[in-house]
């Protein structure tokens, strides 16, 4: 399959399942910030994974990950109302600690900021 599909439907599946996280109702999901990262659709479209993180930290992304697990068959069903796809993949869910490293680095800068501020 073409690559570029493959961006298209990496793309499309990351903002469905954006949106599908808000309407989950299990309470490891809805405890903390959660948030897609990335989706990767393997080439024969059998396969993908979907990247969490979670503004509380990695810990709270490994939960909401085990509450996703078991809403797999929700989100899969609808992202196939969302979606024209004629087949849709199995999904892996990985915690990400992505949010929680930008979290830091903008704490970081806003230190180097005001310490910069204080000198001058």
């Amino acid at each position: 399959m073409a690559g570029y599909k493959i961006d298209r439907v990496n793309e499309s599946m990351l903002r469905e399942i954006s949106a599908i996280l808000r309407t989950i109702k299990d309470p490891r999901v809805t405890s903390c910030m959660l948030s897609v990262v990335r989706v990767d659709v393997t080439n024969d479209m059998s396969y993908a994974t979907v990247y969490v993180s979670a503004m509380e930290g990695l810990e709270a992304a490994k939960n909401a990950v085990k509450g996703l697990e078991s809403a797999q068959g929700y989100i899969k069903r609808e992202l196939g109302r969302a979606l024209k796809l004629r087949h849709l993949p199995e999904f892996r869910f990985v915690a990400d600690d992505s949010m929680e490293y930008s979290i830091n680095i903008a704490k970081k800068l806003s230190e180097i900021e005001r310490k910069k501020e204080s000198n001058e």
